[in-house]
């Protein structure tokens, strides 16, 4: 188990039965990177991950 999954596990229990939206998980992505800019290549990544999810490679 990688550290971060505490951090997944806990927005599962927490959020886990919220419906959301991708607009606003961009704009929390988008207010994380204001508030902690060293990590904008990570969520950038993640954003792009989540966006190309689907494409055949």
């Amino acid at each position: 188990m990688y550290f971060t999954d505490r951090g997944i596990e806990e927005l599962a229990t927490r959020r886990g039965q919220d419906e959301v939206t991708l607009e606003w998980l961009a704009e929390q992505l988008r207010t994380f990177v204001d508030l902690h800019p060293e990590f904008e290549v990570p969520v950038d990544r993640l954003a792009t991950w989540l966006a190309r999810e689907d494409d055949d490679d």
